[in-house]
């Protein structure tokens, strides 16, 4: 298990840039200011000194382990770095150990800082519990995932959480400029002159990522060669050339799943066909199962279109079939053309309600007796027992309707069905208000 002390040593040139760039202290730092601002929770928190058990969730680069170790640095704790992967049940002994020793003989807390700590299992988490409510430990985790769909309650009731935001484009700038100017632990020796253009497109490849940016920055500087005034002149074209295609945040069973197919639903349902593809694309380009996007769409003809165009059940069903033939990269079209008919086409959820109405009415009345006029009545003892009794063939009527009782007797008379004026259902409306009248 690795640890590291407090204080962050000098970094040597070999260390990756985004390593030596990180900030020292709080003056270094840059951006979440909801959080570090005047008056805010995390900047009283490293001003008092006082240690408090937090889990830091945010994107990558956000700044989550620099916060961590600058509050050990403030508080002059000894500062633990855990693997929730690579760590077992013994690794948590061993710390608790030397947690108590050296609280014991140095009067010095420990943090315990744990990266990824959503993959942390319920065995670590039950062993780690009894010492961060005794105090002996100040936990400090950090996660690109919301902590609440893998951490216990009683060690989430005990943790403070600090939601991180992704850089804005102005504070990822001064994270280069910078680290281009800094001589020390930057690039300042180097000469590196970047044209705007250049630093646009590093920017945008960073997508809010001080890591991912200093990374791409270091790359490109390293690889344009200096002119004969030993300046590296880096344009847009040596930027491009050093940044490869950008990799889409995304875990296909966390919360980035759910709001991304969140995303989609509720654009399909505002009939917005523009964002409904835009949150299509961004699902199959991060690796998204597009069965599993087809399977949503198919809900969705019935939940959000319903009878409303019963076409769309059918589009819908298509395009899984089409996608199933075909797959990707050619597939995403038969998807798209679903979603921008969905999109398009007119909603109703009249179906959805009426079918949740009837399943309320199962669980409160359970299962009532079928009426015995339209019980089947296959056998003599049946038909003497009055199954079939009364029973109105409805094709022997005119228009081919005829007004009996079909539900129980308990709900008598209960109108599930309230079609919209949209679409097809307008005429189903009309159908049955007319028959309903009779």
């Amino acid at each position: 298990m690795k640890q590291e002390q407090t204080e962050i040593p000098k970094k040597g040139h070999m260390a990756p840039l985004a390593d030596r760039m990180r900030p020292k202290s709080m003056d270094e730092f840059v951006g979440q200011t909801h959080v570090l601002g005047e008056r805010k929770f995390l900047r009283r928190v490293i001003q008092s000194g006082q240690l408090v058990s937090m889990i830091f969730w945010g994107p990558p680069g956000s700044g989550k382990t620099t916060l961590a170790k600058i509050i050990a640095e403030r508080t002059r704790s000894y500062f633990i770095s855990f693997s929730a992967v690579l760590s077992g049940v013994q690794d948590i002994r061993n710390v608790v150990k030397e947690a108590k020793e050296r609280l014991k003989s140095y009067h010095q807390k420990t943090i315990l800082f744990v990266d990824e700590i959503h993959r942390f299992n319920k065995a670590q988490q039950d062993a780690f519990l009894p010492h961060v409510e005794g105090g002996l430990i100040t936990l400090m985790g950090a996660t690109t995932e919301n902590p609440s769909f893998e951490i216990i309650s009683p060690l989430l009731s005990r943790t403070r959480i600090v939601v991180l935001n992704p850089l804005s484009p102005d504070e990822i700038e001064i994270i280069v400029k910078r680290a281009l100017e800094d001589k020390e632990r930057g690039l300042g020796t180097f000469e590196a002159h970047i044209d705007n253009d250049a630093l646009s497109h590093i920017i945008a490849f960073a997508d809010g990522d001080a890591r991912r940016a200093l990374n791409a920055l270091e790359v490109v500087v390293l690889t344009t060669p200096p002119d004969s005034q030993g300046k590296r002149k880096i344009n847009l074209e040596a930027a491009q050339e050093a940044t490869q295609k950008r990799i889409l945040l995304y875990d296909k069973s966390g919360e980035e799943h759910y709001n991304l197919i969140s995303a989609f639903h509720k654009s399909m349902r505002g009939s917005d066909p523009d964002a409904a593809l835009y949150w299509l694309a961004r699902m199959i380009e991060a690796g998204e199962d597009p069965i599993y996007i087809a399977r949503r769409m198919i809900r969705f003809a019935s939940e959000d279109v319903g009878n409303a165009d019963p076409k769309a059940l059918e589009v819908a069903v298509s395009a899984l079939q089409a996608f199933q033939v075909i797959g990707l990269p050619e597939g995403d079209l038969a998807l798209a053309q679903a979603t921008v008919y969905l999109a398009t086409a007119p909603k109703s959820n009249a179906l959805y309600k009426a079918y949740e109405e009837v399943k309320r009415d199962i669980g409160e009345t359970g299962y009532l007796p079928v009426p015995l006029h339209i019980r089947n009545a296959p056998t003599t003892l049946m038909r003497r027992l009055g199954y079939g009794k009364g029973y109105k063939y409805a094709h022997n009527f005119s228009e081919g309707f005829v007004n009996q009782q079909y539900l129980p007797d308990d709900l008598k008379g209960r109108v599930y069905y309230l079609p919209s004026n949209r679409g097809y259902e307008a005429i189903i409306k009309e159908r049955l208000e007319k028959w309903r009248k009779k």
